[in-house]
């Protein structure tokens, strides 16, 4: 009776984690494409580039939370290939870093978060955004990433892509996206290493449900998270109400 209900609740999770992570993917390469070889910034247009800046902005986001869970194996439970295939898939896409190496980072972040062997953290910037933001950026955006990023840049230009819909539909979004994962997912639950009453260094926002979402996918509900880093990005506002206990969130 334990096993079917236990088997019942990981297919249930895998659905609901697959059609999520299908579409925020759909939607993003949609609007991406249409973005880059079907829409034209002119004049009349140019009310429709702040909307999609944003939305691709906070797709990015979206692909980046996704390849997250499947880091924990929480976005299709039991099936470590195929987590292991779609998260590297999106890590790609997003800007083309590497699986391995991305999910290794992560794990470490986990096992000493808010310290000197926490590569998530800024030990001689803890409540300095812009510094610990530049150092995030060398630790992660290594050469493969800059490769990739110019690979696509110089496929489009030569492909006759508008150099305004480059940088504007592709390129802000791509580094807006960052600062956003950067400031909700890691910065702000992470401040102040020093202010935290166990382990985890982790504090959670006081965001409501969609607040939560639209800021990063309830990857706000950090302190969470590491408590149970099983639980995948949309359960995260179902296990706060749990009432686990969270740090109080520090103000900006």
């Amino acid at each position: 009776m334990i096993a079917t209900a236990a088997l019942h609740s990981r297919t249930r999770q895998a659905l609901i984690g697959g059609a999520l992570a299908l579409a925020i993917l759909s939607a993003w390469l949609a609007i991406h494409l249409y973005a880059m070889f079907f829409y034209r910034i002119d004049g009349s247009d140019w009310p429709l580039v702040l909307p999609m800046v944003a939305l691709q902005c906070w797709l990015s986001v979206g692909m980046f939370i996704v390849s997250h869970d499947a880091m924990h194996g929480s976005l299709i439970p039991g099936r470590p290939r195929v987590n292991g295939a779609v998260g590297a898939s999106l890590l790609f896409l997003y800007a083309g870093f590497g699986w391995r190496g991305m999910r290794s980072a992560h794990f470490s972040h986990h096992r000493a978060p808010g310290g000197d062997e926490d590569p998530d953290f800024d030990v001689r910037h803890p409540d300095r955004f812009w510094g610990w933001y530049a150092t995030f950026l060398r630790r992660y955006f290594g050469w493969g990433s800059a490769a990739f990023v110019c690979s696509v840049v110089a496929v489009y230009w030569l492909g006759g892509v508008p150099v305004a819909n480059i940088v504007l539909l592709y390129g802000l979004p791509a580094i807006a996206s960052s600062m956003q994962l950067f400031y909700f997912g890691t910065y702000r639950p992470h401040r102040h290493a020093d202010r935290f009453v166990d382990r985890h260094r982790a504090r959670s926002e006081q965001f409501g449900g969609l607040a939560s979402l639209l800021s990063c996918f309830h990857f706000g509900y950090h302190h969470e998270h590491h408590l149970s880093p099983n639980v995948p990005w949309w359960a995260l506002p179902g296990q706060r109400r749990l009432g686990r206990p969270t740090t109080e969130s520090v103000s900006p």
